[in-house]
Protein backbone atom coordinates (compact mmCIF):
# COMPACT_ATOMS: atom_id res chain seq x y z
CA UNK A 1 0.00 0.00 0.00
CA UNK A 2 2.84 2.40 0.79
CA UNK A 3 4.29 1.93 -2.72
CA UNK A 4 0.92 2.68 -4.35
CA UNK A 5 0.43 5.78 -2.22
CA UNK A 6 3.93 6.98 -3.09
CA UNK A 7 3.30 6.50 -6.84
CA UNK A 8 0.07 8.50 -6.56
CA UNK A 9 1.66 11.29 -4.53
CA UNK A 10 4.69 11.55 -6.85
CA UNK A 11 2.49 11.67 -9.96
CA UNK A 12 0.30 14.40 -8.48
CA UNK A 13 3.32 16.37 -7.30
CA UNK A 14 4.96 16.21 -10.71
CA UNK A 15 1.71 17.06 -12.50
CA UNK A 16 1.28 20.17 -10.34
CA UNK A 17 4.86 21.24 -11.03
CA UNK A 18 4.48 20.86 -14.81
CA UNK A 19 1.09 22.56 -14.72
CA UNK A 20 2.46 25.58 -12.81
CA UNK A 21 5.20 26.00 -15.44
CA UNK A 22 2.46 26.41 -18.07
CA UNK A 23 1.42 29.81 -16.70
CA UNK A 24 4.25 31.59 -18.51
CA UNK A 25 2.95 30.11 -21.78
CA UNK A 26 -0.43 31.88 -21.57
CA UNK A 27 0.44 34.44 -24.29
CA UNK A 28 1.50 31.61 -26.60
CA UNK A 29 -1.72 29.69 -25.95
CA UNK A 30 -3.69 32.86 -26.76
CA UNK A 31 -1.75 33.27 -30.01
CA UNK A 32 -2.39 29.65 -31.02
CA UNK A 33 -6.11 30.07 -30.31
CA UNK A 34 -6.12 33.24 -32.45
CA UNK A 35 -4.49 31.37 -35.34
CA UNK A 36 -7.11 28.61 -35.03
CA UNK A 37 -9.93 31.17 -35.10
CA UNK A 38 -8.36 32.99 -38.06
CA UNK A 39 -8.07 29.74 -40.01
CA UNK A 40 -11.68 28.79 -39.33
CA UNK A 41 -12.99 32.27 -40.15
CA UNK A 42 -11.18 32.15 -43.51
CA UNK A 43 -12.82 28.82 -44.37
CA UNK A 44 -9.89 26.63 -43.38
CA UNK A 45 -9.77 23.58 -41.15
CA UNK A 46 -7.74 22.50 -38.14
CA UNK A 47 -5.65 19.40 -38.87
CA UNK A 48 -4.11 17.34 -36.06
CA UNK A 49 -1.46 14.63 -36.20
CA UNK A 50 0.39 12.58 -33.61
CA UNK A 51 1.52 9.06 -32.75
CA UNK A 52 0.30 6.75 -29.99
CA UNK A 53 -1.19 8.78 -27.14
CA UNK A 54 -0.72 11.91 -29.25
CA UNK A 55 -2.78 10.27 -32.01
CA UNK A 56 -5.52 9.76 -29.43
CA UNK A 57 -5.20 13.42 -28.40
CA UNK A 58 -5.42 14.44 -32.07
CA UNK A 59 -8.63 12.47 -32.53
CA UNK A 60 -10.03 13.75 -29.23
CA UNK A 61 -9.46 17.41 -30.12
CA UNK A 62 -10.76 17.05 -33.68
CA UNK A 63 -13.90 15.47 -32.21
CA UNK A 64 -14.36 18.42 -29.82
CA UNK A 65 -14.40 20.80 -32.79
CA UNK A 66 -16.53 18.72 -35.16
CA UNK A 67 -19.00 17.74 -32.43
CA UNK A 68 -19.12 20.15 -29.56
CA UNK A 69 -17.03 21.16 -26.59
CA UNK A 70 -19.27 23.10 -24.18
CA UNK A 71 -21.87 24.54 -26.57
CA UNK A 72 -24.60 23.43 -28.91
CA UNK A 73 -23.39 24.96 -32.16
CA UNK A 74 -22.60 24.15 -35.77
CA UNK A 75 -19.71 21.81 -36.47
CA UNK A 76 -16.26 23.22 -37.08
CA UNK A 77 -14.02 21.69 -39.78
CA UNK A 78 -11.30 19.60 -38.19
CA UNK A 79 -9.66 16.23 -38.74
CA UNK A 80 -7.06 13.92 -37.27
CA UNK A 81 -4.72 12.24 -39.74
CA UNK A 82 -4.42 9.06 -37.67
CA UNK A 83 -7.92 7.66 -38.25
CA UNK A 84 -7.92 6.14 -41.75
CA UNK A 85 -6.26 2.76 -41.38
CA UNK A 86 -6.34 2.06 -45.12
CA UNK A 87 -4.39 5.25 -45.84
CA UNK A 88 -1.99 4.65 -42.95
CA UNK A 89 -1.23 1.08 -43.98
CA UNK A 90 -1.10 1.71 -47.73
CA UNK A 91 1.17 4.74 -47.42
CA UNK A 92 3.24 3.06 -44.70
CA UNK A 93 3.69 -0.02 -46.87
CA UNK A 94 4.40 1.83 -50.14
CA UNK A 95 6.37 4.86 -48.93
CA UNK A 96 7.37 4.18 -45.32
CA UNK A 97 5.81 5.15 -42.00
CA UNK A 98 7.45 8.59 -42.08
CA UNK A 99 5.11 9.57 -44.96
CA UNK A 100 1.76 8.54 -43.43
CA UNK A 101 0.80 12.11 -42.49
CA UNK A 102 2.62 14.16 -45.14
CA UNK A 103 0.87 12.32 -47.99
CA UNK A 104 -2.49 13.20 -46.43
CA UNK A 105 -1.49 16.84 -46.10
CA UNK A 106 -0.40 16.78 -49.72
CA UNK A 107 -3.86 15.48 -50.68
CA UNK A 108 -6.09 17.43 -48.28
CA UNK A 109 -4.20 20.48 -47.04
CA UNK A 110 -5.02 24.03 -48.16
CA UNK A 111 -3.19 27.29 -47.37
CA UNK A 112 -6.06 28.47 -45.13
CA UNK A 113 -5.70 25.39 -42.92
CA UNK A 114 -3.73 25.08 -39.68
CA UNK A 115 -1.71 22.03 -38.66
CA UNK A 116 -1.31 21.16 -34.99
CA UNK A 117 1.49 18.60 -34.73
CA UNK A 118 1.61 16.77 -31.39
CA UNK A 119 4.84 15.07 -30.35
CA UNK A 120 6.09 14.53 -26.82
CA UNK A 121 9.68 14.16 -28.07
CA UNK A 122 9.59 16.67 -30.92
CA UNK A 123 11.55 14.17 -33.03
CA UNK A 124 8.92 11.92 -34.62
CA UNK A 125 9.93 11.49 -38.27
CA UNK A 126 6.39 11.31 -39.62
CA UNK A 127 5.42 14.49 -37.74
CA UNK A 128 8.52 16.28 -39.06
CA UNK A 129 7.58 15.23 -42.61
CA UNK A 130 4.01 16.45 -42.04
CA UNK A 131 5.24 19.87 -40.91
CA UNK A 132 7.59 20.15 -43.90
CA UNK A 133 4.77 19.30 -46.31
CA UNK A 134 2.44 21.78 -44.61
CA UNK A 135 5.04 24.52 -45.00
CA UNK A 136 5.41 23.68 -48.71
CA UNK A 137 1.66 24.19 -49.06
CA UNK A 138 1.61 27.48 -47.14
CA UNK A 139 -0.12 26.00 -44.09
CA UNK A 140 0.68 27.50 -40.67
CA UNK A 141 2.08 24.98 -38.19
CA UNK A 142 1.84 24.63 -34.42
CA UNK A 143 3.79 22.15 -32.30
CA UNK A 144 2.52 20.76 -29.02
CA UNK A 145 5.86 19.42 -27.79
CA UNK A 146 7.82 18.26 -24.75
CA UNK A 147 11.35 17.19 -23.77
CA UNK A 148 12.88 20.46 -24.96
CA UNK A 149 11.02 20.52 -28.27
CA UNK A 150 13.37 18.34 -30.32
CA UNK A 151 13.78 19.02 -34.04
CA UNK A 152 10.21 20.25 -34.41
CA UNK A 153 10.88 23.24 -32.16
CA UNK A 154 12.61 25.07 -35.02
CA UNK A 155 10.41 23.73 -37.82
CA UNK A 156 6.97 24.84 -36.63
CA UNK A 157 5.72 28.43 -36.72
CA UNK A 158 4.84 28.29 -33.00
CA UNK A 159 6.20 25.71 -30.59
CA UNK A 160 4.46 25.18 -27.26
CA UNK A 161 6.89 23.11 -25.21
CA UNK A 162 5.72 21.44 -22.00
CA UNK A 163 8.55 21.62 -19.48
CA UNK A 164 8.92 17.92 -18.68
CA UNK A 165 10.75 14.81 -19.84
CA UNK A 166 7.97 12.52 -18.59
CA UNK A 167 5.68 11.46 -21.45
CA UNK A 168 2.51 10.99 -19.35
CA UNK A 169 2.85 14.45 -17.76
CA UNK A 170 3.47 16.03 -21.20
CA UNK A 171 0.38 14.33 -22.63
CA UNK A 172 -1.76 15.47 -19.70
CA UNK A 173 -0.78 19.08 -20.35
CA UNK A 174 -1.22 18.77 -24.12
CA UNK A 175 -4.86 17.74 -23.70
CA UNK A 176 -5.41 20.56 -21.20
CA UNK A 177 -4.00 23.08 -23.68
CA UNK A 178 -6.20 21.59 -26.41
CA UNK A 179 -9.30 21.90 -24.23
CA UNK A 180 -8.49 25.51 -23.38
CA UNK A 181 -8.10 26.34 -27.07
CA UNK A 182 -11.41 24.62 -27.89
CA UNK A 183 -13.16 26.75 -25.26
CA UNK A 184 -11.60 29.95 -26.62
CA UNK A 185 -12.66 29.01 -30.17
CA UNK A 186 -16.25 28.35 -29.09
CA UNK A 187 -16.48 31.58 -27.11
CA UNK A 188 -15.11 33.63 -30.02
CA UNK A 189 -17.15 31.96 -32.76
CA UNK A 190 -20.41 31.30 -30.91
CA UNK A 191 -20.63 33.60 -27.89
CA UNK A 192 -20.51 32.72 -24.21
CA UNK A 193 -23.63 30.59 -23.71
CA UNK A 194 -22.62 27.13 -22.45
CA UNK A 195 -24.46 23.81 -22.41
CA UNK A 196 -23.15 23.02 -18.91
Amino acid sequence: MKIRKKIIEEALKEHKKVLSSLEKQIPKIEKIASLCISSLEKGGKIIFCGNGGSAADSQHLAAELVGRFLKERKSLPSLALSVNTSILTAVGNDYGFEKVFSKQIEALGKPKDLLIAISTSGNSKNIIEAVKKAKEKGIKTIGFLGKGGGKLKKLVDISLIVESNNTPRIQEIHILIGHIICEIIENRCFGKKSIK
